[in-house]
């Protein structure tokens, strides 16, 4: 695809909601996230694969919307498609804002796996990590220092706009798509 100087960087959730049926929505979360809740028509590939999907996005000639949360995840995305001549826009504030709207989302058949989003599963493993580490501590002062080390981690992610743990958590078995999955999303990207 070509860049189009037209095309703007970021939709809000209105905007894309107009513009839903002449774009392709590509959802960079984990499968276990975009299982719980997906725009109307979003197919799947996780950040950590959008390398694979380069060159059936490459060819992509509609609209191109990049989705995750919050809009950080789409907007690293973005980046990376533009880096390889990819124009593609992201939706501000993500699937959050999108249902704070009021905008359905589409949610596979029973059956599904379906997971916590990757910021809870963050907070969850952080704040486990913290309290074990002042527990621990308790037997031996030197634990602390696991509770400074999460408190370190999430400073820097603040100030980078990157999270280690986030990419660490992504690569556990429930985050991960299967390689079908994966395969079919690849084969409709080449199908538009």
């Amino acid at each position: 695809m070509t860049p189009d100087m037209t095309t703007p960087s970021t939709l809000d959730a209105d905007q894309a909601r107009t513009r839903l049926s002449e774009l392709t929505v590509l959802d960079v979360r984990t499968p276990g996230e975009y299982a719980s809740g997906h725009l109307p028509g979003a197919l799947n590939v996780p950040l950590d694969q959008l390398h694979r999907a380069l060159p059936a996005l490459q060819e992509i000639t509609s609209g191109l919307l990049v989705v995750c949360a919050s809009g950080a995840r789409s907007d690293s995305a973005r980046r990376t498609l533009a880096e390889h001549g990819v124009t593609a826009a992201t939706l501000t504030g993500g699937t959050s804002a999108w249902t704070a709207r009021g905008h359905e989302l589409d949610r596979p058949a029973t059956g599904s796996r379906t997971t916590w989003s990757m910021e809870r599963q963050v907070r969850f493993t952080a704040g486990g990590v913290v309290l074990a580490g002042l527990g621990l501590g308790l037997l031996h002062p030197a634990w602390q220092l696991l509770s400074a080390g999460i408190a370190g981690g999430l400073v820097f992610s603040a100030l980078t706009n990157t999270c280690g743990m986030a990419a660490v958590l992504a690569r556990l078995p429930h985050n991960r798509p299967r390689p079908a999955d994966l395969e079919a999303t690849l084969a409709a990207l080449a199908a538009r």
